[in-house]
């Protein structure tokens, strides 16, 4: 909220204003408490706060109530009685809707919103695909074969080819990169299978978000970003995994600041507690990196979740804005944390901070901000202020208005399925079956002039023979025919003879 003064506040202990100072809020935050203390309204109204300072903001909708921030508020009796008791039209609260863009990864609640295979990285999708060390091994492998290759992997069809031309040709890549298991090409093939059919096929492709769209203004005001995750966060490994991607394209493209009069942005990563369950050691000490130096990039990451002791300490220890709602503490673990909650705020010895944690009713919290030597403050029981914009969900027709008239309307909504390592594989593919067919047709070829030669032959061989026979034939009768004239001839000169002789006698 800001005052007439023009100073922003986002909770009040009794006459005591609390604002976080904005040279401070990349410092990063917390806000913690059992579900149905206020949580959402703290986020909605931080986000609030932010784009009244000209910081555009990035949120995560899971429940869609995060919508009526584009809204003016209005008619919440619980809300107009926090105004009425604590002066608040006084100081200058007014209800008014903000600048929002949404966004959403199936393309149907906003603009869809998508990156690439390699952007992604083999890190992240291992995650996605909860593959273990040895098949994480395996995809690191494709990811670097396809680099080498300079085959582009944009969408999950790229990296099935990819798949499939290392399982296939597996020989031909163990000297260079190392042992390639076909159960691990399997279960990696597996894994993008399931995930296709949770949908998660929409995350990948192009045109890839572009994270200075997330960086705009309009009127002097921070555009908040508001991401639908009503249906990710059914996959809580994919949801987190999207979230990690774009504080890491954050934490890359966006160049050293230092310390800035006011953030560049923030990022706020609802239900955190999903971040940093069952995660690897190699992707904690990521997050770890990229919360501490992020901040230098002048970017503010805020997360939310139930239980400070759901963030690992080397992350919690970077959380210097906190914001505690009420915890139950019916069971020893929640009295636990409980104690664990308490011990994250400078105590303040006007009161228990470990008994007040359990008795803060609905929109109380404790609440402790760093001051302007970045040290932070003694933490005070608070009201948190109403927000201005409307608490809960637009309808969709005043969504699709919203997207219609968007600063990217249009941007994103059409596909782009450019050559890359699919296009490139399956056309080496068919060349190299292109020749196989053409050697097989070669060789069937000269079989066949073979063949016809050797036919050829025979026939020739047939006709030969067939005239050898016939010329034998012929000079046979002719043989016959003159051996019959000549014994004709020698019957009729002995006959002659005999005739001859005979008279003879005779006429003796």
């Amino acid at each position: 909220m800001i005052t007439k003064s023009g100073t922003t506040y986002i909770a009040k202990a009794g006459e005591q204003q609390l604002g976080i100072l904005p040279g401070m809020a990349n410092r990063h935050g917390l806000i913690t408490g059992a579900t149905g203390t206020g949580k959402t309204c703290t986020l909605q109204n931080m986000a609030e706060t932010f784009s009244s300072m000209g910081v555009p903001v990035f949120a995560t909708d899971i429940k869609g109530d995060l919508s009526g921030v584009s809204k003016a508020g209005g008619s919440n009796v619980h809300f107009e009685k926090s105004i009425e008791n604590n002066g608040l039209r006084e100081m200058g609260f007014n209800y008014r809707g903000f600048p929002v863009c949404f966004w959403d990864v199936f393309g149907i609640q906003g603009h869809p919103l998508r990156t690439t295979v390699s952007e992604m990285g083999p890190m992240l999708l291992s995650r996605i695909l909860d593959l273990n060390d040895t098949q994480s091994d395996v995809l690191s492998m494709v990811f670097r074969i396809a680099d080498d290759q300079k085959l582009l992997l944009i969408d999950l069809k790229d990296l099935r080819k990819m798949l499939e031309e290392v399982g296939t040709n597996r020989s031909k890549y163990t000297v260079s990169y190392g042992n390639v298991s076909p159960a691990s090409i399997g279960a990696i093939q597996r894994g993008l299978l399931n995930l296709e059919s949770q949908g998660g096929d929409k995350f990948f492709g192009e045109p890839a978000i572009d994270i200075f769209d997330f960086m705009q203004t309009r009127a002097g005001q921070g555009i908040i970003n508001i991401l639908a995750s009503d249906k990710i966060i059914n996959s809580p490994k994919v949801y987190t995994s999207f979230l990690l991607y774009l504080l890491s394209e954050l934490f890359e493209q966006l160049p050293e600041v230092g310390d800035l009069d006011k953030p560049r942005l923030v990022f706020f990563f609802d239900e955190a507690h999903m971040l940093f369950r069952d995660i690897p050691k190699a992707l904690l000490e990521k997050i770890e990196q990229v919360v501490r130096l992020i901040r230098s990039k002048g970017v503010g990451v805020y997360f939310c979740t139930q239980n400070p002791a759901d963030i690992p300490d080397t992350v919690l220890g970077q959380l210097g804005n906190r914001v505690q709602h009420g915890l139950r503490a019916f069971t020893p673990k929640d009295q636990k944390a409980v104690q664990v909650a308490a011990r994250t705020f400078r105590q303040n010895p006007a009161f228990d901070a470990e008994k007040v944690i359990t008795e803060l009713s609905v929109g109380e919290a404790l609440v402790s901000f760093l001051d302007s030597k970045g040290s932070p403050s003694v933490v005070e029981r608070a009201i948190i202020l109403p927000p201005e914009g409307q608490a809960g969900a637009i309808t969709e027709d005043e969504r699709q208005q919203i997207v219609r008239s968007s600063m990217v309307a249009g941007k994103y909504e059409r596909v782009l399925d450019r050559e890359s390592a699919f296009e490139i594989l399956s056309g080496q593919l068919e060349e190299k079956q292109r020749q196989a067919a053409e050697i097989a047709a070669q060789k069937e070829l000269e079989k066949q002039q073979k063949e016809q030669a050797r036919i050829e032959r025979e026939q020739a061989r047939i006709e030969r023979e067939k005239k050898r026979e016939h010329d034998n034939s012929a000079l046979g009768s002719l043989e016959k025919m003159l051996a019959t004239k000549a014994k004709r001839e020698a019957v009729n000169a002995l006959f002659k003879c005999g005739r001859g002789l005979l008279g003879s006698l005779l006429k003796k």
